[in-house]
């Protein structure tokens, strides 16, 4: 008859997966020969080891090959006289008992693997368990969605934590991605190496939004930066949509998938945006039902149109940086990696991963933007973030911003790979205007009107976006057109619609 236990009774605590003998067989044979210990040291990190002498011994290797050293039982000894795990098992001539054997030498990268491996399963252990005792402690704010995200961002870590394979590429790998992308350059018709802004006059200057890159749009309140990443991100899903409609395949489209991070604005507030800016109906009248029955046909027929556009609106407030990345990577395993295009609204709205003061703002500004570059090249997308600009614009006689004026930490103008400002003319123009003249004022005032309106004449409608940085070309500015009404830029085609510094 079986015996059973008794409810008090304590279950043997589960051993942690591990693998001495095949740590001491691959540091043997790591001592053995050093050419195995030239690959095998950057596939493996100390605590990928079970055995804590095991991972100073291999931190001692690693030391003595990056000086081209020889390392053996002799050259390590020093190292470990003073050693007390060492001394525990008989001093440095358990060093030489390492290399007794010489059983690690035929499966050296094999028992590297497995190692790893095995590490991997004590991580996973790990955040299993804190997930656990987080869950169970509720003397603080239950807060259980934090907790998942938490835990999923443990568990991307685990995932991307450097195997045994590593990241290196060899020159013929890196060359042919960039084969790839010149070919889908000039399948496009020439010119956008990158995911399509859907304006010409910036996929000229820029080639694009390049995969892995950051780019800051920033500006003044009003001057329409929330717009314009709106008009950039409709124009690359639309361009994605389109494209999967006339059966172009996924890897030749210039368009993508979007992930959309409104920070400020409402979901439905977006899409009211949108649907004003493609319905040509003003967003105010639409927002205020002042609307014909008419603009409300065109209305509907482009919502119809947009049924399937794959914009995907995130509004959740407070988002910190890591719950950023938590919910990028969720979106993109649901949408079977397709995401092309990532834009967050605004920069400043994210948080860091500490709770912050005002004292720390900078340093938790400089932590966003780092993770910001760091979500664009892990999932290997463009990165769109908006930022705020400090009121010294304000203070100068030309309003254009500069590099100096984004606001709170220059390690936004560092981490980013581009930093555009929107710049409208016409917003400062339109602030000067004069006193009206009556019938019967001075001739002196009806002159300083019309000046007035014919300088707001050559600049109304017309918006600068000033290319500040650009690590793939040459800075300079692009001359969009804006209308207020719909909140929407286009391609201007007039004079001096671009220029290079």
């Amino acid at each position: 008859m079986a015996t059973l236990l008794h409810a008090n009774d304590a279950a043997p605590p589960a051993q942690l997966p591990q693998n001495i003998e095949a740590e001491a067989a691959l540091l043997g044979a790591m001592m053995i020969d050093n050419r195995l210990a030239d690959d095998i040291v950057d596939r493996l990190e100390p605590a990928h080891f079970f055995e804590p002498l095991h991972g100073r011994v291999f931190s001692a290797i690693a030391k003595l090959r990056s000086t081209d050293q020889l390392a053996s039982p002799v050259t390590l000894k020093p190292m470990f006289e003073a050693d007390e795990g060492m001394r525990e098992l008989g001093g440095p001539a358990y060093l030489a008992k390492l290399t007794g054997s010489g059983a690690g030498l035929i499966g050296a990268r094999q028992f590297a693997q497995q190692i790893y491996d095995l590490a991997m399963l004590r991580a996973l252990v790990s955040v299993g368990r804190e997930l656990v005792d987080r869950a169970m402690d509720t003397r603080e704010e239950v807060n259980p969605r934090a907790q998942i995200e938490a835990a999923e961002s443990a568990l991307f870590n685990v995932a991307t934590e450097g195997g045994a394979d590593g990241a290196v590429k060899t020159f013929a790998q890196a060359t042919t991605a960039a084969v790839r992308l010149a070919e889908k350059a000039l399948n496009a018709g020439g010119g956008l190496s990158g995911v399509t802004t859907g304006f010409e006059s910036i996929n000229a200057r820029t080639g694009g939004l390049h995969h892995s890159d950051l780019m800051i749009l920033a500006g003044r309140p009003g001057m329409g930066k929330t717009s314009l990443a709106t008009n950039i991100a409709f124009n690359t899903a639309r361009r994605w949509m389109d494209d999967m409609r006339i059966g172009i395949e996924p890897g030749r489209s210039t368009g993508a998938k979007v992930a959309f991070f409104s920070l400020e604005m409402s979901a439905d507030q977006l899409a009211t945006r949108i649907l004003s800016e493609q319905a040509r109906i003003s967003s105010e009248s639409l927002r205020m039902g002042k609307i014909s029955k008419a603009e409300f046909h065109q209305l509907a027929d482009a919502a119809a149109d947009l049924e399937n556009l794959p914009l995907f609106i995130d509004d959740t407030a407070g988002l910190s940086i890591g719950g950023l990345h938590t919910r990028v990577r969720r979106l993109q395993r649901r949408q079977n990696n397709e995401i092309g295009l990532v834009v967050v609204d605004y920069l400043q709205l994210l948080s860091g991963s500490g709770r912050g003061s005002n004292e720390n703002r900078v340093q938790e500004i400089s932590e966003i933007s780092r993770g910001l570059k760091t979500l664009a090249k892990d999932l290997n997308v463009p990165v769109l973030a908006l930022s705020q600009l400090s009121r010294a614009v304000e203070q100068r006689e030309d309003k254009r911003p500069q590099l100096s004026d984004l606001r709170e930490s220059g390690s936004i103008e560092q981490d980013a790979d581009m930093v555009w400002f929107v710049y409208r003319e016409d917003y400062y123009v339109a602030a000067k205007e004069p006193k009206r003249p009556k019938e019967g004022d001075d001739a002196r005032i009806f002159d300083d009107h019309s000046k007035w309106m014919l300088e707001m004449e050559r600049v109304f409608g017309l918006a600068e976006l000033i290319i500040a940085k650009q690590r793939h070309g040459a800075t300079g500015k692009v001359t969009l057109k804006f209308e207020p009404s719909i909140t929407r830029f286009s391609d201007y085609a007039g004079e001096g619609f671009a220029s290079i510094d």
